[in-house]
């Protein structure tokens, strides 16, 4: 189908839709069954079978059935049953491992979908891409990015970059005029926009005629498709650190194996203890973890309002040293009210819950009103009172201003037509809109920054008199502007221009010359409260805070001032005067800079530029298209879920559902629990493993009796990694996880003397362990069977004791054991397991233990709890030392 050769009537009787309606929602949700969501089709997914198969590909398992089969061979069968069913099972708390994060890096995935602003049962929606259908009318602005093919219905002044389709870097102008030429290309059809490309600047309505994998985009999907799993820095360290700790658990089982077989144990005994050893020492299911904590991390920032795109944000969110924050509705609530009016005849001021007075104030209220691309629905009429009017915030107060006394916006564009709009631009600073009343006469209003109109206004309108504006008037204009900055108002001037018969405008800057200044409407939108707080935890945590926005200078700094961003040293800095400083001086002002003010999109990827130079991490807002660069080049880009253009979410990291800067100090403070939490349980588990490997070892070194069945071993590896190491990853933050600098995005993993306490605590693991089966040995030496399930149960309770010390940095007594109800839970189920195996008459044969006195079990626990008492009270000693130093 030639959808561009279609005149409008004819689309809407091939697509069956009106375009003044759109489809109700039934013709939706049919045409959704019909030809599926509007997505790319992704690389298939892995079944959940041969996912559970994939457990089991690992090396070291596959060793260990082989010696399992020559164990049954030998009639150890109930050995090699047992062992097959510890595989199983590992291979199912692995599955529900990698199956629990696909679903949430999915559910992530349709969390952070691009959005489209659709009309259905006559009113306009905003709904996910994903659920667009052929037929849907669409309305486009600056910003969007498109997610399905869309012949144009009408357009004004829309520009599309199309790189992605033609290669053309260009933005190309769009029109909704029928195009007659049968055979042209992509980058030919100017009454089309395509799936995945951007808009640049304007408005336009238009119908889908295509999704899916039948748009321009899905014809060449595999140009476009991302299939490959991409590898966070963390889990690629960590990765490394696996390859490492294999060959080292591999060199150090092999020593136990052959120094056991030199001593005159059976081969096939010592393969198989050997093979479950580098089985539990090998911690091959830390990259699974990792992914399970990031991904339950991630819904824990949803829950919180913000959306992580990238999973390698959630490292570099530990690391952010600097915030720079948009003003409007980030630090502030967005929810603008005119409250002071300055025209020739001087300044009016709002009262609460009063409006202005019509008869001074009707011009400048009305002329506002009509610069503004919020429009009236045919089927729902909206006034400008409407609290419910979506919108611009800015448009909206204008709106409400007007409509306080009693000039509505259904009136106006009853008594006059909008003909063409030139909207706001954020390089210029302003939005103009070519108006024609019912007598026929054309003018132009501008609204826009009081500082750009003064520049670009030669007359002033005093009282209906126009008059040449004179340096008199400029000042008394500019006095006014500081007046309300200093009240934290934002300043929003109007000005118009008649047109003469016959003049034709057809640029913004033919439109904004020669203008006569009509006046200054000031707007409050005030600081949220939450935000105060965020910046004082932030600052306690060592991240600076910068306001950067388009405000005048005086407002941002009240602004600033009053939510305690802006101290008495800071700074206040203009994109004027950021531009005329040199490189050098750049570097010098960003030490006390607090607030840019009147700063462009070009500004702020300078400004991020200026601080990572500086050797900062830096987190940046934004929510234009223009912002895209600044978000991409900084460490963390984020983007506002309310305000935010599709192409802002696209570049960044970390979307805000709520806008609000309270929602980024939430993030980082649980970005940084992520990191701390992935450390503790690697801490846990490395700590473990030693212990295990150093029982056997220094067991055979000694010349005695292997301490540890394979069984057993297996066992411990089955009820102490597993559930343990994954509470460990929803542990709850330490009080102090905002008071701590920023990490270093260099730091290593075993960095604060993690390395340390690793092989400490490893080696009193292991220590205790040995301890308990000589001391069992020397008062029974020929009960074997009860020594090692002394050894056995001293290992187990060590390791589950010391799970609760890697909670902090600190000590255990530094924190409630308690407080992480996962965690209790997990190893009370390890403690049952572990009872069950000793307690119950059926599997003592198979797991080689027998029942333990209680003089026994208080043995088993003050071993267990010397490698975490000992050394907690050591740390205690020290820290007491360190007091009384102090105070003497």
């Amino acid at each position: 189908m030639n959808w561009h050769q279609q005149p409008k009537e004819k689309l809407e009787h091939i697509l069956q839709v009106t375009a003044g309606t759109g489809l109700d929602h039934g013709q939706a949700k049919a045409r959704l069954k019909q030809v599926g969501p509007n997505t790319l089709e992704e690389k298939k997914k892995v079944p959940g079978w041969l996912l559970f198969l994939n457990q089991f590909q690992d090396t070291m398992i596959l060793i260990l059935l082989g010696a399992t089969a020559i164990s049954a061979a030998l009639g150890e069968y109930i050995d090699a049953i047992t062992i097959i069913f510890i595989v199983i099972m590992n291979g199912i708390l692995g599955f529900i491992q990698e199956n629990k994060a696909e679903k949430s890096l999915d559910a992530l995935k349709e969390l952070a979908s691009p959005t489209i602003t659709v009309r259905r049962n006559g009113q306009w929606k905003t709904i996910p891409s994903m659920e667009a259908v052929p037929g849907d009318i669409v309305k486009l602005t600056g910003g969007d990015k498109v997610s399905a093919d869309i012949r144009l219905l009408e357009a004004n002044g829309l520009t599309a970059e199309e790189s992605a389709l033609t290669g053309e870097s260009f933005p190309v102008q769009k029109t909704a005029d029928v195009l007659n030429e049968d055979d042209i290309s992509i980058g030919e059809k100017q009454n089309m926009v395509f799936a995945g490309t951007l808009i640049t600047k304007g408005y336009a309505t238009g119908v889908i005629v295509a999704t899916g994998m039948k748009t321009e985009m899905g014809k060449i999907a595999h140009l476009l498709s991302s299939s490959e799993k991409n590898e966070t820095p963390l889990q690629r360290r960590l990765a490394h650190l696996g390859t490492m700790l294999i060959t080292g658990a591999l060199i150090l089982t092999g020593l136990v194996v052959v120094l056991g077989i030199m001593q005159g144990q059976p081969m096939y005994k010592m393969f198989l203890s050997g093979v479950s050893l580098a089985v539990a020492a090998i911690p091959e299911g830390l990259p699974a973890i990792v992914t399970v904590v990031l991904a339950l991390g991630v819904q824990r920032m949803i829950k919180r309002n913000a959306i992580v795109r990238q999973l390698p944000a959630v490292e570099t969110l530990g690391c952010a040293s600097v915030i720079c924050s948009d003003k409007t509705g980030t630090l502030t609530q967005n929810k603008m009210k005119v409250t002071a009016l300055w025209d020739g005849s001087g300044l009016s001021l709002r009262k609460p819950k009063k409006s202005f007075q019509k008869t001074k104030n009707e011009k400048l209220l009305t002329y506002g009103a009509l610069c503004t691309q919020i429009t009236v629905d045919s089927t729902h009429s909206q006034t400008a009172a409407n609290s419910d009017m979506k919108g611009d915030p800015t448009e909206n107060a204008l709106l409400e201003a007007a409509a306080s006394c009693g000039i509505e916006l259904n009136m106006l564009l009853s008594n006059h037509k909008v003909e063409r709009d030139f909207p706001f631009d954020s390089e210029r600073k302003r939005m103009s809109v070519l108006v024609k009343n019912k007598k026929g006469e054309s003018f132009i209003i501008t609204k826009g920054a009081p500082d750009i109109l003064l520049e670009r206004a030669s007359h002033i309108d005093t009282n209906g008199r126009i008059e040449r504006l004179s340096t008199y008037k400029k000042n008394e204009v500019k006095q006014t502007i500081g007046y309300m900055a200093n009240k934290a108002l934002r300043t929003i001037a109007v000005a118009y221009r008649p047109l003469k018969a016959g003049e034709t405008i057809n640029s913004a800057d033919a439109a904004e010359r020669n203008l006569i200044f009509l006046g200054v409407e000031g707007m409050i939108d005030p600081p949220r409260q939450e935000a105060k707080d965020a910046i004082m935890e932030c600052r306690q945590a060592g991240i600076k805070t910068i306001m950067i926005t388009g405000d005048h200078k005086d407002t941002a700094a009240a602004i600033a001032r009053d939510i305690g961003l802006l101290p008495e040293y800071g700074l206040v800095i203009t994109g004027k005067e950021w531009n005329q400083a040199t490189d050098k001086e750049k570097q010098k002002l960003m030490q006390r800079a607090y607030v840019f003010a009147r700063v462009s999109p070009e500004d702020k990827l300078n400004i991020v530029n200026v601080l990572k130079k500086q050797g900062h991490i830096v987190a940046m807002t934004g929510d234009g298209v223009n912002d895209a660069p600044a978000l991409k080049s900084a460490d963390i880009g984020i983007a506002m879920g309310k305000t935010g253009t599709d192409v802002a979410k696209e570049a960044s990291a970390l979307i805000l559902r709520d806008d609000n800067f309270s929602t980024i100090r939430s993030a980082i403070k649980e970005g940084r629990n992520i990191y701390e939490n992935i450390r503790k349980f690697i801490r846990y588990m490395l700590a473990s493993n030693v212990g295990e490997i150093l029982v056997m070892l220094f067991a055979v070194m000694l010349g005695m009796p292997l301490p540890l069945v394979a069984i057993q071993i297996l066992w411990i590896n089955l009820i102490t990694d597993g559930l343990p190491a994954m509470a460990l990853g929803l542990d709850q933050p330490e009080n102090n996880v905002m008071k701590r600098p920023p990490r270093s995005a260099k730091e290593s993993i075993f960095a604060r003397g993690m390395g340390w306490k690793i092989i400490s605590r490893g080696f009193l693991i292991g220590c205790v362990t040995l301890l308990g089966f000589m001391t069992a040995l020397h008062e029974q030496p020929n009960d074997l069977i009860r020594a090692q399930t002394i050894a056995f149960s001293t290992l187990v309770m060590a390791q589950l004791i010391h799970v609760f010390d890697c909670r902090t940095n600190q000590t255990i007594f530094d924190r409630n054991p308690f407080e992480n109800k996962y965690l209790t839970a997990a190893v009370l189920s390890s403690i049952f397991l572990l009872l069950l195996v000793i307690y119950t008459p059926m599997l003592q044969p198979i797991f080689h233990t027998t029942p333990l006195s209680a003089m026994e079990w208080a043995l088993v626990l003050a071993l267990a709890s010397i490698p975490t008492f000992a050394l907690a009270g050591k740390t205690l000693f020290r820290q007491t030392n360190v007091r009384k130093a102090k105070a003497s």
